[in-house]
């Protein structure tokens, strides 16, 4: 109930200053952290006993709602191949870049097996652009720029967690073998396609039609349906939902138009509630000692290591210096490293899931904090320089 409580309270003071936060480094995500942080801390009481699996079936649910929304604000198949070679080259450059750079620090800095290395510059290479949002309201920012960083941050979880579980499987701490995973991920991206295809092209048929206050929920029927078979079957969540989401905006222009004001909603809430109970789940063991070469690490793994790679992947391409350096700087961790996290904890690997945890921490404090201020610096650096198309 405290934890009720303290979610209640923070949504109204969230909603209260939410003029506020629109104006200046104060967000709703920090928000949820300090008070989950605070709760943990016992600050408002007894600090509840929070288990892990909790948090883990949360941060799915709200990964899954955001992968879900963030397919379908693709604009489906036909946009992603129109504008795919910009975020195909920060996927398949600027991501393994960053990877192989992360785990290069982990192995010399924290004497890290390769394999260790590896496995937490998987996890903590994925994006997650729901802490910046402010730049995505901001016009002077190019709308090439917000769908590289939607496309390039939808794709990089389902990725990264191949690379993820594969390394887990070399490491011997997880009883699947490599074929049973392969075949989850596949199994995922088919019901992704398959549910919805099925639904929409029955609601498109002569026979039956969504009314009323139901078409809003018809791709949250579908959503909920391909979560359902996932956890049913097995399939990999993640991968099912960014693949639902593409294929109803392939399919389904209504559907996407009447989901977007009520999916956006439901997803902020879900996102909302998994950021204060990460907060408190981490609060107990955030100030267990960590060597000087961890906090380096720490730093330059979710700061430093991104933005080069992304901006020497763009090299060559129409993007301007400074949106290549807008590109690399927005590099926030989020559910997907949270989720990861919590397979490398389940593993018995506690060290390197309280770096990830302290990593995805110190993202969220200062990439929700500095988006506000990054995007005004780009509209008056664009105010400045009229000529250049936005």
């Amino acid at each position: 109930m405290t934890l009720l409580l303290v979610f209640s309270v923070t949504l109204l003071i969230a909603v209260l200053v939410s003029d506020i936060a629109e104006r200046s480094i104060l967000s709703a995500a920090l928000l949820f952290l300090v008070a989950g942080f605070l709760t943990g801390r016992g600050v408002f009481g007894t600090a509840p006993e929070l288990p892990h699996a909790l948090l883990a079936r949360v941060s799915e649910i709200a990964l899954f709602s955001i992968l879900f929304t963030d397919g379908m604000r693709t604009g489906g198949v036909s946009s992603i191949a129109e504008s795919w070679h910009l975020p195909g080259r920060a996927l398949l450059i600027g991501m393994p870049v960053t990877i192989g750079a992360i785990a290069l620090v982990a192995h010399y800095a924290l004497s890290a097996s390769w394999i260790a290395s590896f496995l937490v510059a998987a996890v903590l290479s994925p994006t997650d652009p729901v802490f910046v949002s402010a730049i995505f309201r901001f016009e002077a920012i190019s709308q090439r720029v917000k769908s590289l960083l939607n496309v390039e941050s939808g794709m990089n979880d389902g990725l990264a967690l191949p690379v993820v579980m594969l390394l887990l499987v070399r490491s011997d701490h997880t009883g699947e073998s490599l074929w049973i995973i392969v075949l989850q991920l596949v199994l995922g991206v088919v019901i992704g396609i398959v549910v919805p295809w099925l639904g929409i092209r029955l609601e498109h048929s002569r026979f039956f039609k969504a009314a009323g206050i139901f078409e809003s929920l018809n791709a949250f029927a579908l959503g909920l349906l391909v979560l359902a078979i996932c956890y049913s079957t097995g399939a990999n969540l993640f991968l099912g939902a960014y693949a639902a989401g593409i294929t109803i905006a392939s399919l389904g222009t209504s559907a996407v138009e009447s989901f977007e004001s009520f999916g956006e909603l439901i997803a902020e809430l879900l996102k909302l509630a998994a950021i204060l109970i990460f907060g408190a789940v981490i609060a107990r063991h955030f100030f267990e000692a960590l060597s000087g070469w961890e906090y380096a690490f720490i730093a330059l793994a979710t700061f430093v290591l991104r933005p080069p790679a992304v901006v020497l992947s763009l090299t060559g391409t129409e993007l301007a210096w400074h949106e290549r350096l807008l590109a690399g700087w927005f590099g926030p961790k989020g559910f997907a490293s949270v989720v990861y996290g919590l397979l490398i904890l389940q593993a018995g690997l506690t060290q390197l899931a309280h770096l990830v945890a302290v990593s995805v921490a110190a993202s969220i404090f200062v990439f929700s904090s500095t988006d506000i201020l990054v995007s005004r610096w780009y509209e008056a650096h664009q105010r400045r320089m009229p000529q250049q198309q936005p």
